[in-house]
This record gives structure tokens, sequence and C-alpha cells, in this order.
């Protein structure tokens, strides 16, 4: 299993469950993350399910790594402006970063270079060292300028990966569709896993 140091950022758009399945996935294939969670986040994450976060970036991680099982360490929250947390320097940078779900104000961000919150600082981090960033879009219709924000990102180098699941796998439960696409970024991340049967393979 190849052993990792990802970021994974929770922002506010609809579908904060694919955010979390994700971290579960991560922390069940042993790697170490960086979980940065936006506070509109931890608003969506209260009503779409039946978590309910602490608000203090600690908390969140006791919580976080009693619920997914994460061994000492492998799970590490900073806050949202937390500017000497290790992912907000060239010099301690993951190899890579993904922020699943990804709203349009995040995207805008990135691509503009803003870095007003650690989220945003640690994209354009992984963007200048050059290391690999997932941006896992979620709102809909796009606009000309969400559009361009998507060009620009894609032209650094970024995965635009939008939360476009596919149904050739017959998908059977809201929880089904989900993996769909954690599967998706699981696999530009290079991570073996369980949850979707490639395309192609007659046991489908």
């Amino acid at each position: 299993m190849t052993q990792l140091a990802i970021t994974l950022a929770i922002t506010g758009a609809s579908g904060a469950a694919y955010g979390l399945r994700l971290l579960e996935q991560l922390i069940m294939a042993k790697q170490t993350v960086y979980l940065l969670v936006s506070a509109p986040a931890q608003i969506v994450i209260g009503i779409e399910t039946d978590l309910e976060l602490p608000s203090h970036p600690i908390a969140i991680q006791e919580y976080l790594s009693e619920r997914y099982h994460a061994v000492p360490g492998q799970l590490l929250v900073f806050g949202h402006e937390e500017w000497t947390a290790p992912i907000a320097s060239g010099s301690a940078v993951p190899q890579a970063m993904v922020i699943c779900p990804c709203t349009n104000a995040t995207l805008a961000a990135i691509a503009n270079g803003l870095s007003r919150s650690l989220i945003e600082r640690a994209a354009d981090v992984v963007l200048k060292e050059q290391r690999k960033l997932i941006l896992v879009h979620r709102e809909t219709p796009l606009s000309v300028i969400h559009l361009e924000n998507m060009l620009r990102l894609a032209k650094l180098g970024a995965i635009i990966l939008p939360a476009n699941p596919g149904f050739y796998h017959h998908p059977r439960s809201v929880n089904d569709i989900i993996d769909f696409i954690v599967a998706r970024v699981l696999d530009h991340l290079g991570l073996v896993h369980c949850l979707l049967t490639p395309w192609g393979n007659n046991d489908q």
C-alpha cells in the first residue's frame, strides 16, 4: 500500500457525505490525513448527516479519530487560520490535496491566488510545489466565471473531478452513488480500494 500524506478539505457545498466517506477510506488505507473543515462545512455536515462536529479543531480530531479508528498521529485537524500548520508552507507540502466537496467560492479563491484561509493557502502551496490537487466540485449549474476558473486551474495541473456519478455499476443506494465518486478520487491518488468494480469487468 502506497503511504502518502494527504490534505483533505471539506467545504460548504452540499455533499458532505463525499468528504466524510473519503476521510474514512483514507484512514482505512493507513494514510496520514491533514483535515480542514470550513465553518460552512460544519453547518452542512450537521444538516446532511447524523454527525454533530465539535467547534474546536482538536475536539474534531479526537471525535473523528475515534469514529474512524485512526491510530495516534494519523489524523491531524487544523483551524481555518492556523498559519503555523505544516501545510501552509512549501517546506512541508503533502503529496496531494483533495477538496471534497468544493464550493464555487473556494474554486474561485484558489484560481485567483486568494489565500484568505488555510484551505486556500494549502491549495496554493500544493499548486506552486507542483503536487496533486483534486477538486471535487459539487455545485450546479455553472456560469462562465466558474468554467473559466476551472480552466485556469486545469491549466495549472489541478484535477477537476465533479461529483457526477455514473450509473453503469447499477447503484442500489445513496451510499453506492457516494462510493462511485470516492472511488474515482482514490484512483487519482493511486490508492487501492474495493468500492467500485472497474469498467469492463464481467463480474459487475
